[in-house]
C-alpha cells in the first residue's frame, strides 16, 4: 500500500507542476530560514556551558536604584571577593578579573618579545587571579595550570597567540614587553587553549593580579570599583538564600561602615538603593543586556523574536500547502467519490493525502537544506557570527528528518480529513461546488499571512528610521573628519613633539591628545564630586572623570558656554576643571565658574562649562562630565580639513614613521568608530528586512497559485462576462478585488501590533523617533502593490482569454 501511495503522490507531483513548484519552493525557502535560524539560536544557546564546574560558577552583579535611576553592574571594590569567600563558608573559591582599560596593560596593547623590534597590536587583555583559572578549569597546551599567573608579572596566552609569536615552541618562561615598556617585562606562565567562541570571556592574554596595587591602599578600599568576582560555590547550595545573605551582610557590615567613616551622607540610602545578586556564568550571555559589564553578549529577547519569526515563516509556508490543497479539491473529488465506492476506507484516503504531504515535506527538506548552506555566510555576515552547518554532528540528521515528517504531517493533516471527507453520492452527481470561492478559512489564513508580512516590514521601517536618526543627531561635537591615531603610547614622551609636527601639515586643522573620547573603546572613569565643604553635608554626584589635553575641545568642536578653555601656560590650570552642563546641574551651580568641587583631593577650579554632548551610546541620556589637563597618551585625534583625504594619511603616516620606524601605523576615522557603537542596531535592521522580503516571497507565492486556481474555476463566468461585454479592466478589478480586500484587513490588523512592538523597543533609546503615519502607509502600499502584482498577471490572463474556450462545451 505505501508503494501504491507513493505512486499516487508523484503522479500528482508532475501533474501539477506549477502548484507542486510553489509548495515545494515556499516550503523550502521557509525551511532554510528556520534551519538558519535555529543555528543561530543553538549557538547563542551554547555560551558559557563548557566549564566543568558551571553550574556552581556565579559573578556579584549589583542593581542600584537612586533618584528614579536604575542600572545594573559587576564592578566592585578588589577586597570584595575574599570578603565574601571568609564571610560565608558557602563559597568555595573567589576569582577576579579586570579588563577595565582604564589600568593600563587591560583592553589592547603594543606588544612583543623580548628579541623582537616590531610591536604588534594586540586586543583582548585582562587582569585575572589564578584562582580564577582554577575555578574556571582553563585545559593548558604548556605549563601547571595551578601556578601559571601565581607569580608577579606572569601572563597566560592563548595557543593562537603562542603559536603566532613563538611557532614550534613551547614559550613557558618567554619574556614579551606591552607598550614597549622594559621595566616589566612579563614572563608567560602557561600557554591556554584558545577560549572557546562560545563565551563571554573573549581573551588572549590574562595579566596576573598576584602583587598588583594600581595605587597605595588600592586592594583594600571599598571607595573604588573595577573588579569583576565570580564565585565557586560548594554543590547544594541554595543560591537565592546565598545571594541575599550576601547582600545584606555586605552592605550592612563594610559599605555602611566604610561609608559613615568617610562621612560619605550617601551611607543612608545605600541600603535601599543597592541589591547584589548572583549571576550564573551559563546565563551572562543572554541575560546580561540590562547589565553595563563592557563586554559584548546576547540578547534572550532577541532569540525570543528569531524564534518567532521563524515559527511565522513556516506556518506562512504551511497556510500556502493547506490553502492550495483545500482549493484544489474538486480536482480530486470525483478521485475520491470513486475510490469510495469502489470500498476504499476513510483512513486509507487519509494516509494517502498525507503520504504526499509527506513526500512534499521531505523534497521542501532536501531543498531547504541545500539553500540553508548557500545562503548561511550571507547570513553570517548579516548576523556578525561564524557559524557552519553541523552535517557530522550525531543529532543532525534524526532533527531533519523528525521535522520533516512532523511538518509533513501538520502541514496536511487539515487536508487529508478535508478532501477523504467528501461524500461519494455528491461527488459523482456533480453537486460538489467547484473548489471553494468564498472559503473563510482560506481567507484568514491569507489574512494571517500578509498580516505578519506587514507587521515585518513596518518594524523595517522603524528600524531604519531609528539608526538614520542616530547616525545623523547632533551629538555636541565634530565626529565628521577626525581621525584617530592609535597606539601613540609607545612614543613615551615623543608623543607630544608628535602632535607638533602633525599640527605642521597643511591639511590638520588641529589635534589632541587623549585616549578619552566620545566613542565606544575609550578609556572611562567614573569618580564621585562634591561641592567644596559639602562633602559630609550632600551626597556625591557620579562623573566621568577625563584626561584631556588644551586642545581637546577645539578639535571635537565643542561649545563652551561659559568661562574658557584651559591654558597651559597656567600654573594653575593643572587644578583646574571644565565641566558639562549635567554636572552643574546636579551639584545645583547655576553659574559654576569660579566654584570648586572635590572628588576626596585637593578642590578643583571650575573654569569653563561645555554644553552638553552624547558621550555614550544614544539608548542613555547625558552623563555629568569632568574634563582636566593631564596626560592620557595612547590615542592622538587629528581633525584634517575636506579635500584630499588619501594624500592627507600619507602625509600622517609618513610623519608616524619618522617616530616610530618599527611600528605600522593604525588608525580609525571617528564617524566609523561611532556608527560600530550601534552596529546591533544596523545587524536587526538588516535581519528584519531580509525577513520581511522573505515572508512577502512566500506569501505572494501562494497568493499566486490561488489566483491562477480562481482564474481557472471563474472561466466560464468570465466567458459570460466577456460575451455580455464585460472589459478586461472590468474582469481584472473583479478578480483582483477579493484578493486586496484581504490585504486591507491584514493592514487593519497589523499596524496597531507593529506599533506596540516597535513602541516597545524605541523605549531602549533616550533619544528616539516618533513612529509616524507614514510608515505604516509605506507598508500598507507596499503590500498592496506587491499583493497587486502578484494576482494581477493571472487576474489580466483569464481577461484576455478568448471566452470561445471556456463556453465551448456548454
Amino acid at each position: 500500500m505505501i508503494k501504491n501511495y507513493l505512486k499516487i503522490a508523484i503522479r500528482q507531483l508532475r501533474k501539477q507542476k506549477m502548484y507542486a513548484a510553489i509548495k515545494i519552493g515556499g516550503f523550502a525557502l521557509s525551511i532554510a530560514a528556520c534551519l538558519l535560524i535555529a543555528l543561530y539560536i543553538h549557538n547563542e544557546l551554547s555560551f558559557d556551558k563548557h566549564y566543568p564546574d558551571g553550574n556552581n560558577i556565579y559573578r556579584i552583579v549589583g542593581a542600584y536604584h537612586v533618584d528614579g535611576f536604575d542600572g545594573k553592574g559587576v564592578d566592585w571594590p578588589a577586597v570584595m571577593g575574599r570578603t565574601v569567600k571568609a564571610d560565608f563558608p558557602e563559597v568555595q573559591n573567589f576569582g577576579r578579573l579586570m579588563p577595565n582599560s582604564l589600568f593600563r596593560g587591560a583592553g589592547s596593547n603594543e606588544l612583543k618579545r623580548a628579541d623582537a623590534v616590531e610591536d604588534t597590536h594586540e586586543e583582548g587583555f585582562a587582569y585575572a587571579d589564578q584562582s580564577l583559572l582554577d575555578i574556571l578549569k582553563l585545559p593548558m597546551v604548556y605549563g601547571d595550570r595551578t601556578h601559571a599567573l601565581a607569580e608577579p608579572f606572569t601572563m597566560v596566552i592563548s595557543k593562537s597567540k603562542a603559536d603566532k609569536y613563538f611557532p614550534g615552541q613551547n614559550p613557558v618562561g618567554k619574556v614579551m614587553y606591552l607598550n614597549n615598556d622594559k621595566s616589566k617585562p612579563y614572563k608567560i606562565g602557561g600557554v591556554m587553549q584558545d577560549i572557546s567562541k562560545t563565551t563571554h570571556l573573549n581573551y588572549d592574554f590574562l595579566l596576573t593580579l598576584t602583587g598588583v596595587q594600581f595605587w597605595d591602599g588600592e586592594q583594600t578600599t571599598w571607595g573604588a570599583s573595577n573588579y569583576s568576582v565570580y564565585l565557586l560555590l560548594k554543590p547544594g547550595v541554595d543560591v537565592k538564600t546565598l545571594q541575599k545573605k550576601i547582600s545584606d551582610g555586605i552592605i550592612k557590615n563594610y559599605y555602611i561602615p566604610d561609608m559613615l567613616k568617610n562621612g560619605d551622607k550617601n551611607a543612608s540610602i545605600i541600603a535601599g538603593a543597592l541589591k547584589m545578586y548572583l549571576q550564573n556564568i551559563q546565563n551572562i550571555n543572554l541575560y546580561s543586556y540590562d547589565i553595563h559589564d563592557g563586554m559584548q553578549h546576547g540578547d534572550i529577547r532577541f532569540i525570543w523574536l528569531f524564534g518567532a519569526v521563524a515559527v511565522f515563516i513556516l506556518f506562512i509556508a504551511c497556510i500556502n500547502f493547506i490553502n492550495l490543497s483545500t482549493a484544489k479539491s474538486a480536482n480530486r473529488a470525483k478521485e475520491v467519490g470513486l475510490r469510495k465506492v469502489v470500498g476504499s476506507q476513510r483512513s486509507g484516503l487519509i494516509s494517502q493525502f498525507l503520504t504526499e504531504s509527506l513526500l512534499y515535506s521531505f523534497f521542501s527538506f532536501l531543498v531547504g537544506l541545500v539553500l540553508a548552506a548557500v545562503l548561511l555566510p550571507y547570513f553570517n555576515t548579516l548576523a556578525s557570527k561564524s557559524l557552519a552547518m553541523p552535517w557530522l554532528q550525531w543529532w543532525f540528521i534524526p532533527i531533519i528528518l523528525i521535522s520533516a515528517v512532523l511538518i509533513g504531517v501538520l502541514a496536511g493533516i487539515y487536508p487529508a480529513f478535508y478532501l477523504s471527507g467528501f461524500k461519494p453520492a455528491e461527488v459523482l452527481k456533480g453537486k460538489l461546488s467547484i473548489g471553494s470561492k468564498s472559503s473563510v478559512l482560506r481567507n484568514g489564513l491569507v489574512v494571517f499571512q500578509f498580516t505578519t508580512s506587514i507587521i515585518l516590514i513596518i518594524s523595517t521601517v522603524v528600524i531604519y528610521n531609528q539608526m538614520q536618526f542616530i547616525l545623523n543627531k547632533k551629538v555636541g561635537f565634530e565626529k565628521d573628519q577626525v581621525v584617530m591615531i592609535q597606539g601613540t603610547n609607545t612614543l613615551d614622551n615623543e608623543v607630544t613633539s608628535f602632535k607638533n609636527e602633525l599640527l605642521k601639515l597643511s591639511s590638520v586643522q588641529s589635534a589632541s591628545i587623549s585616549d578619552f573620547l566620545p566613542v565606544s573603546g575609550t578609556k572611562r572613569n567614573g569618580n564621585e564630586f562634591h561641592n567644596e565643604g559639602k562633602e559630609k553635608i550632600e551626597a556625591g554626584i557620579g562623573s566621568q572623570f577625563w584626561d584631556v589635553d588644551a586642545d581637546y575641545i577645539k578639535t571635537f568642536g565643542m561649545k563652551i558656554i561659559a568661562g574658557r578653555n584651559f591654558d597651559p601656560s597656567l600654573k594653575t590650570d593643572s587644578q583646574a576643571v571644565i565641566i558639562n552642563q549635567s554636572l552643574a546641574k546636579k551639584l545645583n551651580l547655576t553659574n559654576p565658574i569660579g566654584k570648586r568641587i572635590t572628588n576626596y583631593g585637593a578642590p578643583r577650579l571650575i573654569i569653563g562649562m561645555v554644553q552638553d554632548f552624547n558621550f555614550e551610546s544614544l539608548r542613555d541620556g547625558i552623563d555629568p562630565l569632568v574634563m582636566h589637563l593631564s596626560n592620557s597618551n595612547s590615542i592622538v585625534s587629528v581633525k584634517i580639513k575636506s579635500g584630499n583625504v588619501e594624500n592627507t594619511l600619507a602625509q600622517i603616516t609618513k610623519t608616524w614613521k619618522n617616530f616610530s620606524p618599527n611600528q605600522p601605523i593604525r588608525y580609525t576615522f571617528m564617524d566609523e568608530r561611532f556608527a560600530s557603537m550601534y552596529a546591533d542596531v544596523q545587524r536587526m535592521g538588516r535581519i528584519f528586512t531580509s525577513f520581511a522580503i522573505l515572508a512577502i516571497c512566500i506569501a505572494c507565492l501562494g497568493l499566486f497559485a490561488l489566483a491562477a486556481f480562481m482564474a481557472e474555476q471563474r472561466s466560464k463566468e468570465i466567458g459570460i462576462r466577456k460575451v455580455l461585454g464585460a472589459s478586461v479592466a472590468n474582469i481584472t478589478s473583479l478578480l483582483s478585488m477579493n484578493f486586496i480586500k484581504l490585504v486591507l484587513l491584514a493592514i487593519v490588523i497589523a499596524s496597531p501590533v507593529a506599533w506596540w512592538a516597535m513602541n516597545k523597543w524605541l523605549q531602549d533609546f533616550t533619544y528616539r523617533i516618533t513612529i509616524s503615519w507614514w510608515m505604516f502607509t509605506i507598508a500598507a502600499v507596499v503590500a498592496i502593490v506587491i499583493a497587486l502584482a502578484t494576482v494581477s498577471y493571472q487576474s489580466i490572463k483569464a481577461a484576455v482569454m478568448n471566452p470561445v474556450k471556456s463556453l465551448k462545451a456548454e
